[in-house]
């Protein structure tokens, strides 16, 4: 499962996911919305919240996880959502990382909606 696994270093020049590879990992975060902004793919997904300050601490979880694994998301706050885009700048598109990132994304959301 994609949330088990850890980011790896990411250089200039690794490869770019692509493709078949792409859609299969689309499949499994399937909540998730492929996005081009500019020439770069990103993967983006709107988390709804109960007011600001739960958008904050779903916030400051992601950016925890973030923080640990190494590669970091662009994270808009707002009122009622969060918005989370996750791709890598070194390659200007998506690795695997960014997947691994969704999922793990994803089991926060999970996570603070079974406590909530």
């Amino acid at each position: 499962m994609l949330n088990e696994e850890s980011c790896s270093a990411c250089r200039v020049g690794a490869p770019l996911v692509e493709g078949v590879e792409l859609s299969e990992l689309l499949e499994k975060i399937p909540e998730w919305q492929l996005d081009c902004f500019g020439s770069e793919n990103q993967l983006v997904r709107v988390f709804p919240c109960r007011d600001f300050v739960s958008a904050m601490d779903f916030t400051q979880r992601v950016a925890a996880i973030a923080e640990q694994q190494g590669h970091h998301p662009s994270l808009l706050t707002e009122w009622g959502r969060v918005t989370v885009r996750w791709w890598t700048h070194k390659i200007k598109g998506l690795h695997r990382n960014d997947f691994v990132m969704a999922s793990k994304t994803n089991e926060v959301w999970k996570d603070m909606q079974d406590k909530a």
